[in-house]
């Protein structure tokens, strides 16, 4: 059964790629939902999947892209969107 998780993520998170690295997994992973920056200088994910998927995809956005430092990532499950696939939004 698919779940849906609202994920924040902040340290150096901007500017060094993260969302197109985050959309690349989701993609690989075959998951569906929005990544996006926020004001504050975090990212800002919603994301959808079978569960194990998606605890992968919690490890993959903990390690990030080479240029980024993830100092925090913290996730709640919210109600299913059924997004069609994954996309950066602003």
């Amino acid at each position: 059964m698919k779940k849906h998780y609202k994920i924040q993520v902040s340290g150096r998170v901007q500017g060094v790629g993260y969302r197109a690295f985050v959309k690349k997994q989701a993609e690989a992973l075959d998951l569906r939902g929005i990544v996006k920056n926020e004001e504050k200088g975090g990212v800002y994910v919603e994301v959808e999947g079978l569960p194990n998927i998606l605890e992968e995809f919690l490890n993959l956005c903990r390690k990030g892209p080479e240029l980024s430092r993830v100092d925090k990532l913290v996730y709640e499950p919210g109600i299913l969107k059924n997004y069609t696939f994954f996309e950066i939004t602003y």
